[in-house]
């Protein structure tokens, strides 16, 4: 195999410039206009998050190479005059081997080594194989229509950004090459964080992670030595720092460019495994409250992630959530700032142990005074909790209603049966759309510091919730007798229910709340 596809000259990075253009660059060219893309474009999220952990990772390792350490006061004023762009490129070129795509002894983020190995050099596998969207083996996706006898072939740049998605959010499981199971990637069944600026620049500076000690190594998987059999082969190790986890090769792959230089084929092995630390979580990665403590955050069906919100934020007792150690890097910065809102990408894939479930993305503007006080965190993590705890009464009420209309009203089956109607119904959905709707102002002010327009603003919005969901339970009801009855004995414990939600008469405070909505 010859050189080919350096990723410092030929275009692959997709990106948004600020007047709306979406081009390919390579890294010498993306980070010499940083400052004028507003945000890289990758539309598969596992991708996004992989290809920001590169950048980071590779601002790191220049910006330790060429001052070795730095303060928050530094990224400060990078993120007014942009980043130190002659330090990345010194670094880059330095680099410059590492980074080629295909190379016979140093393929980028692959492993040489499995051309020569027995177990794999006469064994090709489908580059379906490494592609989270893909059907391969048994996993079918719908629309997708991929055999595993004769892949398409995909372009360089295609293969690359697959690649780097795969790494971070594999779920572990089976593997069968070196080792019978392998451990999951960094980012396996996570809604990674990642915070945002209005350019590329600014948001490498809002999530840069500190300097690494000195006397310690975190090196990223280009600046190592090319792993070998017996590295694939041996227990898994903990990350030494954020830049090996951006770069951690969890699967061994080796892509197989054709006479037109794309790829159809590649080899494929169990990686370097990948060990999980307590004390040193994921910096992308936040924790919510779980039946048996704290757990990552992940998109959950039918669940919006403004739901979880609290683990975005901090907790001082550590009990409620966890926040991303990005986010608290980010707080620092626009501590400095001066600036009101962060806003916040949370993009990855859920999986339940090797079933790729769902992926997504969204973004959320926070106001700064959230990420930066315990208090303003605690008063929205309770208000939170308000919708949570109504609709769980909502809810139950509403399923004995509808347990009451089925033939056996107080049969087990009955309540499980009703449980199903609700659950399949429209309230869920209308109750917490109508919450979310009044979300951001319900932020604004508890940012502001207005404690009595917070009560207020959002008693009414989850009296106005409830009493939607509830509509649309009566309305599957039907008019029959029997559902009139129903209906007729679980108002009166609903009214109950809602009442602490109704003022007696309006403050002005409340008046002018209500003007506003």
């Amino acid at each position: 195999m010859s050189k080919s596809f350096n990723l410092l000259d030929q275009p692959w990075l997709p990106v948004r410039l600020h007047d709306g253009r979406v081009c390919d660059l390579g890294l010498l060219e993306l980070f010499e206009r940083a400052g004028e893309i507003g945000a890289l474009a990758e539309t598969a999220p596992p991708g996004l998050i992989a290809q920001y952990r590169l950048l980071l990772a590779i601002v790191h390792r220049a910006l330790s190479r060429a001052q070795g350490g730095w303060t928050d006061a530094d990224r400060a004023r990078w993120y007014r005059q942009g980043l130190p762009v002659e330090a990345v490129r010194d670094y880059l070129e330095h680099w410059r081997e590492r980074f080629w795509l295909f190379h016979p002894e140093q393929p980028f983020m692959q492993v040489a080594a499995l051309a020569e190995a027995a177990e794999t050099r006469d064994r090709h596998k489908p580059w379906s194989q490494i592609s989270l969207a893909s059907a391969n083996g048994n996993a079918p996706v719908v629309f997708d229509h991929s055999c595993d006898l004769a892949p398409c072939p995909i372009v360089p740049a295609d293969a690359l950004r697959t690649l780097l998605g795969f790494l971070q959010f594999t779920p572990g499981g089976l593997v069968k090459v070196l080792r019978d199971a392998d451990k999951a990637g960094a980012l396996a069944n996570t809604a990674a964080v990642m915070p945002l600026g209005e350019s590329l620049a600014q948001s490498l500076c809002l999530a840069l992670h500190p300097p690494t000690q000195a006397g310690h190594e975190d090196l990223p998987s280009w600046e190592r030595d090319p792993p070998g059999l017996a590295q694939l082969r041996s227990e898994p190790t903990p990350a030494s720092g954020p830049n090996d986890r951006y770069s951690r090769l969890s699967r061994a792959v080796l892509l197989l460019p054709d006479e037109q230089g794309k790829v159809q084929w590649i080899r494929f092995a169990a990686g370097i495994a990948l060990a999980e630390d307590a004390q040193a979580p994921d910096p992308m990665a936040g924790y919510r409250a779980g039946s048996h403590g704290l757990v990552r955050l992940s998109f959950a069906e039918g669940r919006a992630l403004w739901r979880d919100l609290p683990a975005l934020l901090p907790d001082a007792g550590g009990q409620a959530s966890q926040s991303a150690a990005v986010l608290v890097w980010a707080a620092n910065l626009q501590f400095l700032l001066g600036n009101s809102e962060q806003p916040v990408l949370v993009a990855g894939l859920a999986s339940d142990q090797a079933k790729l479930l769902r992926w997504r993305a969204e973004r959320i503007g926070l106001p700064a005074a959230l990420l930066a006080s315990m208090d303003c965190a605690n008063d929205l993590r309770r208000q939170l909790q308000r919708a949570e705890e109504l609709f769980g009464d909502v809810r139950r009420l509403a399923i004995g209603m509808l347990a009451e209309t089925l033939p056996d009203s107080v049969g087990r089956d009955s309540w499980a049966r009703a449980r199903s109607l609700f659950d399949a119904g429209p309230a869920a959905t209308l109750y917490f759309a109508t919450a979310e709707r009044a979300l951001g102002r319900l932020m604004t002010l508890l940012g502001g510091g207005e404690p009595d327009r917070v009560e207020a603003w959002w008693s009414r919005t989850l009296l106005a919730a409830a009493q939607v969901a509830w509509q649309a339970v009566c309305d599957g009801l039907g008019r029959s007798p029997g559902a009139l009855r129903a209906e007729a004995r679980a108002y009166p414990h609903l009214l109950a229910r809602l009442s602490p939600l109704c003022p007696a008469r309006s403050t002005p405070a409340v008046a002018d709340e209500e003007a506003r909505a």
